[in-house]
């Protein structure tokens, strides 16, 4: 398979993530902001409304009742994140390769947390680094917003980081999972292995 450049980066940062995954998740955990925030909301099932409405990578509308009738997977993140989102990522794709043909009853999806610098035509370069399934969204700021109000994200930009004013942006990590039914089931924390998703999904469908 032919690796593109934004591929081989982000496979390595992947790599170097994953090698440092025990010491990245101890130091996740008690991130003072994004991981405190879910903590209080999950199992709180009825605050948690998973909706939306936001563009595709494909430059189409879609909302949450868009894939009505599958499991989703749904991770917010942004394409410049250096680490968390790309990891994340391909956790993802490793479970819909392990589902085989039952990947048709899942939908992983990306939502952008980063609208200034995540158009269309820059999820659609990302996600497709990983796998040919995740749809990546993004939207207006007052879009974004309240998908994450709906889902309880945090989510706030960084400082600049450099002389061209490149930033972070810290953000609740972790994979909602919703029934075919659209209600909120449960998280997976970050760092959660690709297996373990799996097997959960697996025993649900």
């Amino acid at each position: 398979m032919h690796l593109t450049k934004l591929q081989k980066w982000l496979w390595t940062m992947v790599a170097i993530a994953l090698v440092g995954s025990l010491g990245f998740a101890a130091w996740i955990k008690y991130w003072p902001t994004g991981n405190i925030y879910i903590s209080r909301m999950v199992g709180e099932t009825e605050v948690i409304q998973p909706r939306f409405q936001l563009t595709s990578h494909t430059g189409g509308k879609v909302s949450d009742a868009t894939w009505r009738g599958k499991w989703q997977m749904v991770f917010f993140g942004f394409t410049n994140c250096p680490d968390v989102c790309p990891t994340t990522l391909a956790e993802m794709a490793m479970v819909m390769e392990g589902l085989g043909k039952d990947a048709e009853k899942v939908k992983p999806l990306f939502i952008s947390i980063d609208p200034a610098r995540d158009r269309v035509a820059d999820m659609a370069e990302y996600v497709a680094a990983f796998h040919p399934a995740i749809t990546g969204l993004t939207g207006t700021d007052t879009e974004i917003a309240t998908v994450a109000k709906n889902f309880r994200v945090y989510y706030a930009k960084g400082e600049p980081i450099d002389a061209s004013d490149n930033y972070n942006m810290a953000h609740t990590s972790v994979i909602y999972l919703i029934s075919p039914e659209g209600q909120f089931v449960r998280v997976f924390s970050f760092g959660t292995r690709a297996k373990d998703i799996l097997k959960d999904i697996q025993q649900r469908l």
